[in-house]
């Protein structure tokens, strides 16, 4: 549970990064040690939305195509599934470059929309997940590093709430998106409820800057795998070089008791954290400062204190998606133009994730443009 492996791949090109998985799993046994003759295999990559590859939305079909290979190799039957923010799973799949990369290895895609309801064990006492998720022998967790404007850093905990199907998800939002440290708890509960069997992170173009869906791919050339999704994002923060602060998840954790959130307690197999560079990414513009405040003082400054969601009339064509997702339904369309209800916004951020035209932008609050200006830092950041 311990042993997380690094490899180094600097592009997509199909050879080199099947070169490198093979090279990232040997320290963990290959990928004989997770999949046995006849298994059905579940490969949950991250397909938030129809995207080119190249966008670094979504995790990049080489790696897919590549597991999938040695997943069949080990004998195991290969599905690929997951629930899109926005779109059908098949024109996600097709755009994405996953489709063809399932044709290509012998993959079956499965799209997340029946489910089951499962009782938890924790806060959350019933949540309904994916059937094609729970019924998988195993789960390979396929995640992409980048950053994300809730919860500053999505990767593998954050990518199995792709378990939860369609309209849950902004239901969830609702019941727990008031808080990160709530948010934070439900991921990791979800993880909880069937933990996956191996987690491999598609860092070679991960992104940063306004993630998960509006962020700019930035170059990092690294494989990461591990069994336990808490100590792989440990590894990815730490090579984002994310202050622990701001990984809502990993303090969750630590909170929860779980295992994986001190990078000195894992063993590190293969390429050296610091041979990647030292990079730091940018981090989202819709951070706020408001957590850890006390109520009195987060009521009386909350609109000096936060960043909101706000429409650019020059990209908004009022399709209505973000409207329609709105967990708190805090969006209208009045008079030709889109309003956002400021109190009711819970600042969960779906609209920018899910908005195909990048029309919704982020006006930060007085206090947090001042307080933003003066924690930059001079000069170049890498």
């Amino acid at each position: 549970m311990k042993k997380i492996s690094l490899a180094q791949c600097n592009d997509y090109d199909p050879t080199r990064v099947r070169e490198a998985l093979v090279s990232l799993l040997e320290p963990l046994g290959g990928m004989g040690a997770f999949v046995r003759p006849g298994e059905r295999v579940l490969l949950k990559p991250n397909l938030l939305a129809a995207k080119d590859p190249e966008a670094a939305v979504t995790t990049h079909p080489a790696v897919v195509k590549a597991v999938a290979e040695l997943v069949r190799e080990a004998g195991g039957r290969v599905l690929i599934g997951d629930s899109p923010g926005i779109g059908g799973f098949r024109k996600v799949a097709d755009k994405s470059g996953i489709s063809q990369a399932a044709r290509e290895s012998g993959a079956e895609l499965v799209a997340f929309d029946e489910t089951i309801e499962l009782n938890g064990a924790g806060t959350f006492r019933r949540i309904a997940i994916a059937r094609a998720y729970w019924e998988a022998d195993k789960v390979i967790n396929l995640p992409k590093l980048k950053t994300h404007e809730m919860m500053t850093m999505t990767c593998a905990v954050k990518n199995l709430f792709g378990v939860v199907v369609g309209a849950e998800k902004p239901a969830w939002h609702l019941k727990a998106g008031t808080s990160r440290e709530q948010f934070a708890r439900l991921l990791l509960e979800i993880y909880l409820l069937k933990k996956p069997t191996l987690n491999i992170v598609d860092a070679v173009v991960a992104m940063e800057g306004n993630g998960p869906g509006s962020g700019d791919p930035i170059e990092l050339g690294a494989l990461i795998a591990g069994i336990n999704p808490v100590a792989v994002d440990t590894v990815a923060g730490r090579l984002a070089g994310i202050p622990a602060e701001l990984l809502y998840v990993e303090r969750e954790a630590a909170r929860m008791g779980l295992p994986g959130t001190e990078i000195g307690a894992l063993e590190l197999f293969g390429v050296p954290l610091d041979r990647f560079g030292g990079k730091r990414f940018n981090l989202p513009t819709g951070l706020d400062v408001q957590f850890g405040l006390p109520a009195f003082i987060k009521n009386g400054l909350r609109r000096h204190l936060l960043s909101f969601p706000v429409a650019d009339a020059r990209r908004c064509v009022l399709c209505g998606i973000c409207r329609d997702a709105c967990p708190p339904e805090a969006i209208q369309i009045k008079n030709s133009s889109l309003v956002v209800n400021q109190k009711s916004c819970i600042r969960c951020w779906c609209c920018r994730e899910l908005c195909p035209h990048d029309a919704m932008q982020v006006r930060r609050g007085a206090l947090l443009r001042i307080a933003t200006a003066f924690s930059r830092p001079r000069g170049k950041r890498r």
